[in-house]
């Protein structure tokens, strides 16, 4: 039975007005206790058809009840129901105060849950911004350790690569010194060469000169020889004073006279040189081919002597 619904039977009996009674104690005591409360709690679903505690009253209650005068039961009614009245309105109150405060509630919810929401959304765009975030520390320390390892690898290729050019380096600076040592070489040996010739040469020459001088010699003294033999041999007389003969004589190695030409000069004193020449037969010669050689022809002039 909902408060402020009463109809009232004019046959009301005594236990239903203690059980009305008690039921607005209860009205009171939920309203005193709304009324006290610093904020609206949320929504609170009040049920006036509750069991009541203290239905079991005392049999000596109820017996006592009986003797009261109507007249104030239907005052004491009246203003029952002009209380519940009252009531009904701060009930109806409570009803929309907790109505607001349940939708004040489904708002703060709704909210929070928006706000769970956003929460879990930034925590999963944290969650993938960091996931992105550790992906490319990943990948650039991958990067680094890529162009670290690019690096040096380059950095051995290029050390190995001034190795080598340091290494090409002197070995042409050894091969240009070599180069060079030889050709020093070659020259001092060239210059040696040249000097030994120069030297060779000259003592060739100072050879030839000497062997030139001795050939002459040679050839002077035999050439001596030979016109001592053909003045021995020469049969003169008064009127070749003072009269010459050139002639060519051609003579074997062994000296033997294998012909005399005039060349020039008196006749007389020619045929008498001719006729010497052949008398003797064989001329002194040298048994040295080169002066020999000197001596194969020779040309002579030859003047009689006079004691």
């Amino acid at each position: 039975m909902k408060i402020g619904k009463f109809t009232w039977p004019s046959e009301l009996t005594v236990p239903l007005l203690l059980s009305v009674a008690l039921h607005l104690g209860i009205v009171i005591v939920l309203f005193a206790g709304f009324k006290w409360s610093p904020s609206i709690p949320e929504s609170m679903d009040v049920q006036l058809n509750a069991p009541l505690q203290d239905e079991a009253v005392t049999e000596e209650k109820i017996v006592n009840a009986t003797t009261v005068d109507k007249a104030k039961v239907q005052q004491q009614v009246e203003a029952i129901q002009a209380q519940e009245r009252a009531r009904e309105e701060e009930i109806a109150e409570l009803e929309r105060r907790a109505e607001a405060a349940k939708k004040q509630r489904e708002l703060e919810q709704q909210r929070q849950r928006e706000l769970e929401a956003q929460q879990r959304a930034e925590r999963e765009r944290l969650a993938r911004e960091q996931t992105a975030a550790e992906k490319k520390r990943q990948e650039a320390e991958k990067a680094a350790e890529v162009a670290a390892e690019r690096r040096k690898r380059e950095e051995e290729a290029a050390r190995k690569a001034e190795a080598e050019r340091k290494k090409r380096e002197a070995e042409a600076k050894r091969l240009e010194e070599e180069r060079k040592r030889k050709e020093e070489e070659a020259r001092q040996r060239a210059q040696r060469e040249r000097q030994l010739q120069e030297q060779l040469a000259e003592e060739r020459q100072a050879r030839a000169a000497a062997r030139s001088r001795q050939v002459q010699s040679e050839v002077g003294k035999y050439t001596a020889l030979i016109k001592s033999t053909i003045q021995r041999n020469l049969i003169t007389d008064s009127s070749m004073r003072g009269k010459e003969c050139k002639v060519r004589i051609r003579v074997a190695s062994s000296g033997f006279v294998i012909s005399v030409d005039t060349i020039g000069g008196d006749n007389a004193v020619c045929q008498a040189t001719q006729n010497a020449v052949f008398k003797a037969g064989t001329l002194p010669v040298s048994k040295d081919p080169e002066i020999f050689k000197e001596m194969e022809t020779i040309d002579l002039t030859v003047q009689p002597e006079f004691n």
